[in-house]
């Protein structure tokens, strides 16, 4: 059994993962910043903890993470302002691997996106330019540290069910986007990190996957 905090504790992902992970036998510390969520994020077996990933500084998220075997992001601004989206997309996910590498934290999933690189090709007019370069500074940030990390790049988000399977590029660096690059489900988003966490790994691997027609436990199994 590892001890695995998520940050992002409310978000659609997180919700469908924790009672993965809690299935499995892990204990799941969840962190979330407004408080009525805490009884829709206990439902999921998962013990709550509040903390504002946007405002704690490092030595906050270090004592948030001491103990723990694993951190998952599976945080973010969700669009608004470019200031925010720098803020939690890329300063907060630092601060936070940096607290995690203070607390003596072994392994950091990060949830990232299908095509997340330094050269995304985004356009700096287009609404989505802050967030690729937020989203590039902190996987590249995350290759550089000691973390033993796992990057995961999901492609466009949906509400189908779960298949179980997925079609993914699996390396060290970034995927690259390709343009005929299909959907993938939170629910199969959530059953990569689910096997991901049982796994261990892959270490110091991206997976940039959609919905598609091989296991997901093939895929992490055969990524390490």
């Amino acid at each position: 059994m590892a001890h695995i905090v998520i940050i992002g504790g409310h978000g659609k992902v997180a919700l469908l993962a924790a009672p993965l992970l809690v299935e499995a036998g892990h204990e799941v510390t969840s962190l979330i910043r407004n408080p009525d969520h805490a009884e829709e994020v206990a439902a999921t077996g998962a013990t709550p903890l509040l903390e504002s990933i946007e405002d704690a500084d490092v030595a906050t998220l270090t004592a948030a993470f001491w103990g723990a075997d694993a951190v998952v992001w599976s945080a973010g601004a969700g669009g608004g302002s470019p200031e925010r989206t720098y803020a939690v997309d890329r300063d907060a996910a630092i601060r936070s691997m940096d607290a995690a590498i203070a607390a003596g934290v072994p392994r950091y999933v990060m949830v990232s996106y299908y095509g997340a690189r330094p050269d995304h090709g985004t356009p700096s007019d287009n609404g989505f330019f802050a967030y690729a370069e937020a989203k590039a500074a902190a996987d590249e940030y995350l290759r550089a540290s000691d973390l033993d990390w796992t990057i995961l790049g999901p492609s466009a988000l949906t509400l189908e069910e779960p298949t179980g399977r997925i079609d993914a590029r699996v390396g060290a660096g970034p995927q690259g986007d390709t343009p005929d690059a299909g959907p993938v489900s939170r629910a199969n988003v959530a059953r990569v990190i689910a096997a991901v966490a049982d796994a261990g790994g892959p270490s110091r691997t991206t997976i940039a996957f959609t919905d598609g027609d091989t296991p997901i436990e093939e895929v992490v199994g055969s990524a390490g």
